[in-house]
């Protein structure tokens, strides 16, 4: 029986005796293999697999780090915990406050959130505030709170957020049964890359796997400061996501590109949403546009002619589709309408 990323990886984890397992069973999500896709979409036989971290108990990869620092800010002895968000660290930080017994304050830009994130983050009982300013507003705010009040930070600059998420790349290695050529997710305020090219790090040294992969990062066109050289002072792109203009862990983002021999690029949103939109129609998997970064730079890269046949690639989908269901239902074929008469709905259905 699986019970959470603690009990899997404590060795590897920065816990003690005395840090409570605040957990939701986070983890252990699948490794899909595509095929569809690859056929109807790649020119090339590339082995491309998804690691599918919207079905995480809060729909988001959000909740391999956030486990664990909620579990340290519980061990310290904190009463409180607080946030900035674009919405699934609001989601995931809510909820496992709420099963450690702690206050959980949220910070978000007002009118650029999904709601599918807002909705979780105020049922599970968080304080949101929705401030007149972008993410990277909110996330200076919430530094100087966290400093100046008895309040614990449970951003990705908290370390124990990074730790929890390289447990992604353990789960890939074990999975895959080695690591793959090639790693591609989204780049926002840049902690999961920074957290998977230590997992694998971590992993080699452990001896668990022989090689590295390659990371490969994509920020949404709008929103790429780290593509671009410099901050973006007013992001702009429908993956709300990765909508930040000066991430946290860009430093380390930029290590682990150079380190691995990996890249950082941006793909447009018409290219995310195609994605998005080809991955959902040919595979079943419904995942949020951020999430969808991944898969279009994927396919950016194979036409430009980046991979080898029979390489492999992992592409991270951070969060599930019903995070954000107005965009979907926005970019979706529309709903038919027909009276209840039979022939009229078998004419629609083109039978």
């Amino acid at each position: 029986m699986w019970t959470g990323l603690l009990d899997k990886y404590r060795k590897y984890l920065p816990v003690t005796d005395k840090t409570p397992n605040i957990t939701l069973h986070e983890g252990n999500t699948p490794l899909i293999k595509l095929q569809n896709f690859v056929r109807q979409e790649l020119k090339i036989d590339l082995n491309v697999y998804v690691k599918f971290e919207g079905l995480n108990p809060t729909g988001s990869f959000k909740d391999r780090g956030m486990f664990l620092a909620i579990s340290k800010a519980a061990e310290a002895g904190s009463q409180a915990v607080i946030c900035a968000s674009t919405g699934n660290t609001s989601a995931s930080a809510a909820a496992y406050a709420a099963r450690a017994g702690l206050k959980c304050f949220v910070l978000i830009p007002d009118g650029n959130i999904a709601l599918g994130k807002l909705a979780q983050a105020m049922i599970q009982g968080a304080k949101v505030i929705a401030i007149d300013g972008n993410f990277d507003d909110a996330l200076a705010a919430v530094k100087i709170i966290s400093e100046k009040y008895p309040v614990t930070l449970v951003n990705s600059l908290n370390p124990h957020r990074i730790d929890g998420q390289k447990t992604g790349a353990f789960e890939i290695a074990e999975q895959l049964g080695r690591a793959p050529d090639y790693h591609c997710l989204p780049v926002g305020n840049a902690g999961n890359i920074t957290a998977y090219w230590k997992g694998y790090q971590e992993w080699q040294a452990a001896g668990q796997i022989k090689a590295l992969p390659k990371m490969l990062g994509f920020q949404a066109a709008g929103a790429a400061p780290i593509v671009d050289g410099h901050p973006i002072k007013d992001p702009r792109t429908i993956a709300t996501a990765i909508k930040i203009g000066n991430p946290a862990s860009w430093k380390q983002a930029e290590a682990a590109r150079d380190e691995s021999h990996g890249i950082i690029e941006k793909v447009s949103d018409e290219e995310i949403t195609s994605a998005q939109i080809k991955l959902a129609a040919r595979e079943g998997i419904f995942c949020e546009p951020a999430s969808a970064a991944s898969i279009a730079g994927l396919l950016k890269k194979a036409r430009e002619g980046f991979f080898q046949s029979g390489e492999t690639a992992v592409c991270v989908l951070t969060g599930h589709g019903l995070k954000d269901p107005d965009r979907a239902i926005a970019v979706a074929p529309p709903v038919s309408k027909s009276s209840a008469d039979i022939q009229e709905i078998a004419k629609l259905l083109g039978l």
